[in-house]
């Protein structure tokens, strides 16, 4: 079994909290500063927003505005968007960062391993063979080629022409 070591994580889980209480999924939308708040897309009932402390370059998250915990509590427009937005995500990644694969999924509940258990989102993660190298397993660091701001302009005039209204 191969494992997929991420120690680098660490970081985000132990740092302070500003507020417990506050959904950053809930926040940062309201706020319209979207390049400071790592905002890529705004749809009709989701958003996307870059991983702040990102597994890989042009990590991703696609969340609904409706603050909810799972799946089943979705509204089948919002579910149908999500998808809509992952799949034009990761055609978007593929194209720009080219990308050779994906980790796409949610974690659900703390059992599930999620760090916002409280408002569901699902991750989006590039892959590049040989994208897990010798650096994060022997020197517990993970190389980042890009900054999030570098990554976030490039891929930014992409999301702003996504279109979900073109017919199969």
């Amino acid at each position: 079994m191969k494992k997929l070591w991420a120690p680098w994580r660490m970081e985000y889980i132990l740092a302070p909290k500003d507020n417990k209480d506050e959904c950053i999924f809930c926040s940062k939308p309201p706020n319209h500063n979207d390049r400071d708040n790592l905002i890529l897309y705004r749809g009709e009932f989701v958003f996307v927003i870059m991983n702040l402390y990102p597994y890989n370059n042009g990590h991703i998250m696609v969340v609904p505005y409706r603050h909810v915990d799972n799946t089943q509590a979705l509204r089948k427009a919002e579910l149908s968007e999500m998808m809509q937005v992952a799949d034009a995500s990761m055609a978007i990644l593929k194209e720009k960062m080219k990308a050779q694969g994906f980790n796409f999924g949610a974690n659900i509940g703390s059992a599930g391993g999620a760090g916002i258990e409280e408002h569901i989102h699902f991750h989006i993660v590039p892959r590049w063979i040989g994208d897990t190298n010798f650096m994060p397993v022997i020197g517990h660091t993970k190389v980042q080629v890009q900054g999030l701001q570098d990554s976030y302009d490039s891929l930014k005039p992409q999301f702003d022409n996504i279109d979900l209204t073109q017919e199969d």
